[in-house]
């Protein structure tokens, strides 16, 4: 028997968090057996075969009875693992009942049926990940709605933000993506039964009334009619994922420059030994989010081989579906590994206000140009243009960039700016902290987002 508890070299790192064993081989086994079972008590409910046969089938549909890489070597015999599994199943039914094994179905209704089960359970899951990412992100904008930093443009510093309104974009992205996984999981998710070309001949008149009690006993959807060549629910799944990759990089990214060490503003506090290096003893590597941002990398190809891999042709496809299985589990197990890892940085992280601060007064006020420039533009009611009162103000940060003197300074002695603004009022329009326009008012509203999730949800957000 394959050991399920086996792990590879690199599992640690690229197949992290509770997904990887929901998408392992005993799990796929499981569902295809799963899905042998409930077809066998849904034909019984029709009244196609008896009662006693289907409890004789749902007795030997358990994965531990079944040598997994035994039906990885015969699956070449017939092009799939169902093949092997379906004649192993009906081997150790035995007796009357092994007839009615597999009645009026094909493999890929095993193979497909199982994938959306995998999926499901694999996204239940991952839900749970995301879920506490969400939560911890929530904390972070709220603890932070007013802890002020430089903003970043082009990866230069550029007019000053808030670290709560940088956690409550994260969140943006992390709630979009889940919203979309629950959709594709509660709405997309389909069971597959159509037989040898989706006709379901096999059953007769009863065909549509089999598959309808077989999606209700899977908790799956009922389609209208079999998907065998036709595959946008594999793609919708596929882009769904890619998505919650794409947030999770995105936020795995920054961590990791806000932690460089010429930045410092975060950084990530594991048990001793974590982020260390092999040759530089001096390093603190941010490497949850490192390892986050390499299986979020991932997804991008593997989205790619599933929309390639989406034209089947007639009514069963030569390779292409064949093609789906591989990327299909990589991109489920990468995606679970991105948000578990990425929970795993966000439980380590620590934020150093005194360092965004320290970092934002460095530049001496530069970034805040914008601000004085539009000042002029107020209370010279006018009489100095947008462009005017612009050029003015970059003359001043130009001189200050080469060493003429301090911005304020340079200001209050320019004919155009110092004609209109105060020493003072300069000084209060180069603190960060009073221009951070909405910021405040978009964590807010980014807050109430979260608690309304929430309270329509009942969730237990912190996973």
């Amino acid at each position: 028997m394959s050991d399920p508890a086996a792990r590879g070299l690199f599992d640690g790192v690229l197949a992290a968090g509770p997904v990887a064993a929901a998408v392992a081989d005993p799990a796929w086994v499981q569902a295809m057996l799963d899905f042998e079972s409930a077809l066998a008590w849904a034909q019984a409910a029709a009244g196609l075969i008896p009662a006693a046969a289907a409890a004789a089938i749902e007795k030997q549909c358990r994965a531990e009875l079944y040598d997994i890489g035994e039906l990885g070597a015969q699956a070449a015999g017939i092009g799939n693992p169902a093949g092997p599994l379906v004649r192993a199943l009906t081997d150790r039914v035995g007796g009357e009942a092994a007839g009615y094994v597999h009645l009026g179905a094909t493999s890929q209704d095993v193979v497909d049926t199982a994938a959306m089960l995998v999926t499901a359970r694999a996204l239940g899951v991952l839900d749970a990940d995301l879920r506490a990412v969400a939560a911890r992100l929530a904390d972070l904008a709220q603890t932070h709605t007013a802890t002020v930093l430089a903003g970043r443009s082009l990866l230069q510093q550029a007019p000053p933000i808030t670290f709560g309104l940088t956690a409550a974009g994260w969140l943006s992205g992390i709630l979009a993506a889940r919203q979309r996984l629950v959709t594709v999981r509660t709405d997309r998710l389909a069971v597959q039964f159509g037989g040898a070309v989706g006709t379901l001949a096999a059953l007769g008149d009863n065909g549509i009334e089999v598959s309808d009690r077989l999606a209700d006993r899977l908790g799956l959807a009922a389609p209208l009619l079999p998907w065998h060549t036709e595959r946008g629910r594999i793609a919708e799944v596929a882009g769904a994922l890619g998505q919650t990759c794409g947030a999770v990089a995105k936020i795995a990214r920054d961590i990791a420059l806000l932690a460089q060490t010429e930045v410092a503003e975060v950084s990530e506090e594991g048990p001793p030994g974590t982020g260390g290096s092999s040759t530089m003893p001096h390093k603190r590597n941010p490497v949850a989010a490192v390892l986050a941002a390499g299986a979020a990398g991932q997804a991008p190809g593997l989205v790619a081989d599933l929309l390639a891999a989406a034209a089947h042709e007639h009514q069963r496809a030569v390779g292409s579906w064949h093609a789906e299985w591989r990327p299909y589990r990589e991109l489920l197990r990468t995606t679970g590994s991105a948000v578990h890892s990425l929970r795993v940085s966000l439980d380590r992280l620590r934020v150093d206000p005194d360092r965004m601060r320290a970092n934002l007064d460095r530049t001496g006020g530069l970034l805040l140009a914008e601000n004085v420039a539009v000042e002029v533009l107020a209370a010279s009611d006018g009489a100095v243009g947008r462009q005017a009162a612009g050029d003015a103000v970059a003359a001043c940060c130009r001189a200050a960039l080469a060493g003429a003197g301090d911005l304020a300074g340079l200001l209050a002695a320019d004919d155009t700016v110092g004609r209109y603004l105060s020493r003072g009022r300069i000084g209060e329009l180069l603190d960060p902290a009073g221009y951070l326009g909405s910021a405040e008012a978009f964590v807010t509203r980014m807050l109430r987002h979260w608690n309304d999730i929430r309270a329509s949800g009942g969730e237990d957000v912190d996973g």
